[in-house]
């Protein structure tokens, strides 16, 4: 029973996150196989977590927040399971968070700078990826995987 409280405790609180830092509007469009969002979105975080919040017309619709686990409507959950669930399974762990906030993605596998960002092709038997992060905008397709994910400033 002392394992059962110790557990929700750590879940409750590995998944509530009051103050961000950084508030920021963004056009957020994901489709993917179990997600299929594009409207203007929130992108909150502080320096150990992130919140997305997707609206539609207004209404909040879905809301992800990453930390040490992926909360969202059906509860938190490891990373991992999470990209099974909602991504794909062969994904590196942080590949959500990193996406959402224009970070390099597989350790910077296969990385070409531009001169207002940078872009990444991963390719091998699971995944077919082209990356690009530039000028503010982020772009991720999953040819093989058919999962596309856009970030853009809002206007």
């Amino acid at each position: 029973m002392k394992g059962f409280w110790l557990l929700a405790v750590f879940l409750f609180f590995g998944c509530s996150v009051k103050e961000y830092e950084i508030n920021q509007s963004k056009i957020i469009v994901i489709k993917s196989s179990q997600l299929r969002y594009a409207d203007l979105g929130y992108i909150r975080s502080t320096k150990n977590a992130l919140k997305i919040e997707l609206y539609d017309m207004g209404t909040l619709v879905k809301s992800i927040e990453i930390n040490n686990l992926i909360c969202v409507d059906d509860g938190c959950m490891l990373k991992s399971s999470f990209n099974q669930k909602y991504l794909n399974e062969h994904y590196p762990t942080d590949i959500l968070q990193n996406v959402i906030l224009g970070k390099q993605i597989y350790g910077g596998e296969n990385i070409k700078m531009t001169d207002n960002g940078f872009v990444q092709n991963i390719k091998d038997d699971y995944v077919d990826i082209r990356y690009e992060v530039k000028n503010g905008g982020i772009r991720f397709k999953d040819r093989r995987n058919g999962i596309l994910m856009k970030i853009s400033p809002s206007r």
